[in-house]
């Protein structure tokens, strides 16, 4: 009830009783529907109708909102007036109208007609003494149709300079599975979830992060499926659920359990954890044969002897130490695994930003390869994907390291010749601004000046760029942290009729399970004045490639031209435009799922990695950036976080009450914060307020964006290049 509460506050908010409604009946339906421009995770697959949740529901209403942001409005205020505004505040002014050009004379946006705007790029392009000096920067918004367009865009303008925001988030997890399965992707999918045995839900608080999960979770719980949460926070999706569209349990407030085991390692934990449950399922299975699936492991697998023996030598003490949980805990976890014929290991970000995020996936792999959990109905990895269509970039396009076979069919079916250097990743393209190596930044949707880590050094090397452009729905931060010169070009959003010549056009999307399905606005669109992503992407590649024979303005008539284009360059996308239409769309083969694994030794892979040390020193804590519940991304819908008891209040940071009794501090006393990274410099929040929260110790945790600021630039991963968001070594003091 606090969900429907919440909700119609909302709608009553936007002033969207009518349309919100509407669309609320419309959202992840096949056969005319859109898809929710907020998470990823998989329409359901019984043609459930109201497959939605809270966040959804807040996310599309925020774009149809009737408020507008039009000339009027830039000419009333300035750039640094703007600046001085909330980030709520700025997104609540509503939909950007119009294209927008930065006057530095005025320090005013003022209107630009689209081809003005289009030849500002193209000059920009031009002015360039190397493609490398453009970055293509990617939100997981963006439909399939676009994102393809986009990345030939930037490769046939001659760089792989395309950072987008699974740098940020699950770029180990691509990493990890490519090396242990020869799949960047997970290879379950919602039906696996519906006949497993048991779910271990690691790093992801799904009742903000992926809500309809929760539906998944409680009729696990119904069938008697082991559900076992590990985050060092128990948050409220670990606990029980009412599923929205149970309206006699809402009627009655009767809940379901999401869980039959809590854990709470401390932060950076989990592949201890996992090496504590490898090693205890290997011990068992000296006296138990059926304990390890042997046929399995000999017949599909490499590496077995060299990672039973890092198992073995890994003592039960370290275990203990670095996972923060007793063996007790450990075992209980193991033999839950171990008693349950079909397991799916799921996680999100709490495992991926880490120094080790990448070792910790391939551990998750490790497990699920002793006892055979591949390959099978109810059985295997399967990432959170954060937002709507971040996977179906990637699948795409959207990589900074393309593979060559990839390359190769693009050049030969688009007629160009790609660059094959790698390029640069979301840290890389921050600190190609800072130096001038790269002087034009566009920014395909999302919010990345507060998206990023380090704050003050990503503002400053936005500003460095000769040009940044942004296009985006609303108004947000990045468009006042600007280069020189800076163009704010207006889109439709997923909820929006987007016509073209050849008719209303829908686009497709590919969720976290590798499903791809179509979607199509229903509303009027927010002004006359709006251009599709597709459009966009074909008049800046005309006006910065004159000469193209790529039919860019041919492609925007008919997005099935598109379509039709993908086919022939993207495995998997064969025959799309027919497969596309077909109920719940269609699945991109998963060769690993057929135990056919592309990696070296075609076999699935066992890795043998040290355990890191994640004990936080003397005197230091180990901080965890995260979202609010009222939050999406870096979207802030209000400064409430119900599900955590929070009230108007974000700049705050959760401690273990014994921690904040060591340093004397009592709830809501004002505290600093002070980062120290990889490279001794320090950075610091002031004016926080400390809250007590059930967590280990030598722990802590806040919202992001603002505590970005925390993670500097050079703290990222040597293994998957990701911010180390989730692991910010700090001391946490009272303010006097």
């Amino acid at each position: 009830m606090g969900r429907a509460k919440s909700v119609s506050r909302f709608l009553l908010k936007e002033r969207a009783l009518v349309d919100g409604p509407r669309a609320i009946k419309r959202m992840n339906h096949e056969n005319g529907g859109f898809d929710c421009p907020g998470c990823a995770w998989p329409d359901d697959t019984k043609g459930l109708h109201l497959d939605i949740c809270e966040n959804g529901i807040k996310h599309v209403t925020w774009e149809m909102t009737n408020k507008r942001v039009g000339r009027e409005f830039f000419a009333a205020h300035s750039v640094t007036e703007l600046a001085g505004w909330s980030d709520f505040a700025l997104e609540d002014q509503g939909r950007l109208t119009e294209p927008m050009v930065y006057d530095a004379e005025s320090d005013h946006y003022v209107p630009i007609s689209w081809q003005e705007a289009f030849e500002t790029f193209g000059r920009a392009l031009g002015a360039l003494d190397d493609p490398n000096q453009a970055a293509y920067y990617t939100s997981g918004r963006l439909g399939n149709e676009a994102t393809f367009l986009y990345q030939l865009m930037a490769r046939e303008l001659g760089t792989n300079n395309l950072p987008d925001c699974s740098n940020m988030c699950h770029e180990a997890s691509g990493r990890a599975l490519q090396a242990s399965l020869g799949t960047g992707k997970g290879t379950v999918d919602l039906k696996d979830w519906e006949t497993t045995d048991a779910l271990f839900i690691m790093g992801v608080n799904a009742a903000s992060n992926a809500p309809r999960m929760l539906t998944a979770l409680a009729e696990a719980y119904h069938r008697g499926a082991q559900i076992v949460h590990v985050n060092p926070l128990v948050e409220a999706a670990a606990t029980r659920t009412i599923v929205p569209h149970d309206f006699l349990d809402m009627a009655l407030y009767k809940t379901t359990r999401t869980s039959t085991l809590n854990l709470q390692p401390r932060i950076g934990g989990d592949m201890a954890l996992l090496r504590g449950m490898a090693k205890a399922v290997l011990e068992q299975s000296a006296t138990d044969p059926k304990a390890v699936d042997r046929e399995f492991i000999e017949r599909h697998t490499e590496g077995f002897e060299a990672y039973r023996d890092m198992c073995e030598a890994t003592t039960w003490e370290e275990l203990e130490r670095q996972s923060g949980l007793s063996r007790d805990a450990i075992l209980k976890a193991a033999r839950v695994y171990g008693e349950a014929d079909r397991t799916i290991i799921s996680w999100c970000l709490g495992v991926s930003q880490h120094e080790h995020g990448v070792d910790t996936v391939r551990e998750i792999v490790n497990l699920l390869l002793l006892r055979g959990n591949l390959g099978r109905e109810g059985a295997g990895p399967s990432p959170v994907r954060g937002h709507s269509n971040v996977q179906g970039n990637r699948t795409c396009g959207i990589d900074h390291r393309p593979e060559p076979e990839f390359l190769d069919r693009l050049g030969a079916v688009c007629g160009i010749e790609p660059p094959r250097a790698h390029g640069l990743d979301t840290v890389g393209t921050i600190e190609a601004m800072q130096r001038g190596d790269v002087k034009v930044f566009v920014g395909m949707g999302g919010n990345f000046a507060l998206a990023a880590p380090d704050t003050p050094y990503t503002y400053e090397a936005l500003r460095n760029c000769e040009l940044t452009v942004q296009v985006s729905t609303k108004l947000n931060r990045s468009h006042l942290v600007h280069g020189r010169r800076a163009l704010i070009l207006p889109c439709l959003g997923r909820t929006e009729k987007d016509h073209q010549r050849g008719g209303v056009q829908s686009t497709s999307v590919e969720d976290s399970m590798s499903m791809v399905h179509l979607s199509r606005g229903m509303k009027r669109p927010a002004s006359k004045h709006l251009l599709s992503e597709p459009a966009i992407i074909a008049g800046l590649a005309r006006a910065a490639l004159p000469r193209s024979d790529t039919p860019w303005e041919w492609y925007v008539e008919d997005y099935d031209r598109i379509r039709d284009t993908m086919a022939q360059v993207l495995d998997g996308f064969e025959d799309c435009n027919r497969r596309v239409r077909l109920p719940l769309g269609f699945r991109i083969r998963q060769p690993a799922r057929e135990l056919v694994f592309r990696t070296p030794s075609g076999r699935a892979e066992f890795s043998a990695a040290p355990l890191p040390d994640v004990v936080p020193e003397p005197g230091t804590l180990a901080l965890g950036t995260m979202r609010s519940h009222d939050q999406w991304n870096t979207t802030i819908y209000s400064d409430d976080d119900r599900y955590r008891g929070v009230k108007n209040l974000r700049t705050l940071v959760f401690m273990n009450k014994d921690d904040m009794r060591e340093r004397g501090l009592a709830e809501f006393d004002p505290v600093t914060i002070v980062s120290t990274a990889k490279d001794g410099s320090r950075r610091s929040l002031e004016g926080y307020l400390a809250v007590p929260y059930d967590m280990p110790r030598g722990c802590a945790a806040g919202y992001m964006p603002e505590m970005n600021v925390l993670c500097a630039i050079g703290d990222f991963s040597v293994q998957s290049d990701q911010p180390l968001m989730k692991h910010v070594k700090v001391t946490i003091t009272r303010e006097s």
